[in-house]
């Protein structure tokens, strides 16, 4: 049977880095402030490259790591909630721009849960025997949605893409067990670009409303509540234990819920990966950039021999988890 592997990783962030201090100098806030509420210190914020650009710098950077041709890229998926425009997907201009001229592309949109959602697609994608090699990346330039003016959700946000390169093997399962949830009756909680019907035969009441918007106390709420459920829920469908994994890479929202994520769960925080500190939240591309720099680190081998927790939360609302062996 075949299976898909994990066999590189990439990230890439804009040059561009914004520290809490040189917020300060555009609206009403303080480093202290930020840092103690988020763990936040900067984030990089892109000066004139777009969703797909910096998705295609992912790309690159996995194909010289695999030495694969672009060719030879069967699909694309890019989760997104900022993508360069409707149409065409930030994934079939990430198509164009590396050349992979015999891939099928399309964008997945499921905010902070966009990677794990995605990553579950293409796995299911590279069991069917059909495929051999795909890419998923995540990819964010929330800097164009987020309202400046606006201090409490301004300050969360940057701008990054991570991603990974699959392909086909008979080594078993990456993924060893996933629950995917989603919760549209709380879909108010957190929004970005609300649109309303509008021709010379509507008649709309409300106008649209294009900048991110977030409830922050119902989120951190959804957060602290329904996804350490979620991860041991998901954990047990697999016979394994929370000490049976090496490293969970969470949604890197704030450093406080993965504090309380770590004490649900009782296991060491350590064990939870933690850059948002540089990043901030980069909705769908925060996992993805994570997994890359524990790589880059040696933290994280892909050699098989590892078990780790990926587990996405935000919008939708959405959360998900995936036990993945690398």
């Amino acid at each position: 049977m075949s299976f898909g592997k994990i066999t590189a990783v990439a990230h890439y962030a804009p040059e561009q880095v914004v520290t809490n201090e040189d917020l300060t100098k555009v609206m009403d806030t303080s480093d202290e402030w930020i840092k103690s509420r988020t763990g936040i210190e900067q984030r990089h914020i892109s000066s004139n490259e777009n969703t797909s650009d910096l998705a295609t710098k992912v790309g690159q950077q996995l194909l010289a790591e695999s030495k694969l041709a672009a060719e030879a890229i069967d699909f694309i998926i890019v989760a997104t909630i900022s993508p360069d425009a409707s149409m065409p997907s930030t994934a079939s201009l990430v198509q164009a721009k590396l050349g992979a001229v015999n891939a099928f592309t399309f964008d997945l949109t499921a905010a902070c849960s966009g990677f794990i959602y995605a990553l579950s697609v293409a796995d299911k994608l590279m069991t069917s025997g059909v495929y051999k090699n795909g890419i998923v990346i995540g990819a964010e330039v929330l800097s164009k949605v987020v309202d400046w003016t606006d201090r409490a959700t301004s300050v969360l946000f940057g701008d990054g893409a991570g991603g990974v390169l699959l392909q086909s093997s008979s080594q078993g399962p990456l993924l060893l067990s996933e629950s995917l949830k989603s919760d549209g009756s709380r879909s108010q909680s957190l929004t970005s670009n609300l649109t309303q019907p509008n021709s010379p035969f509507s008649k709309a009441t409300q106008e649209n409303d294009l900048f991110l918007k977030m409830d922050g106390r119902a989120i951190f709420d959804f957060a602290v509540r329904d996804v350490p459920k979620n991860i041991l829920e998901t954990l047990e469908k697999g016979n394994l234990s929370p000490e049976a994994v090496d490293y969970f890479l969470l949604h890197q929202a704030n450093s406080r819920i993965l504090d309380k994520m770590a004490r649900k769960i009782k296991v060491d925080r350590a064990k939870f990966l933690q850059n948002m500190q540089e990043y901030g939240n980069t909705s769908a591309a925060s996992i993805p950039i994570l997994l890359s720099e524990a790589v880059a680190s040696g933290t994280i081998k892909l050699d098989g021999t590892q078990k780790i927790v990926l587990t996405g939360f935000g919008g939708g609302l959405t959360w998900g988890t995936l036990v993945v062996k690398i």
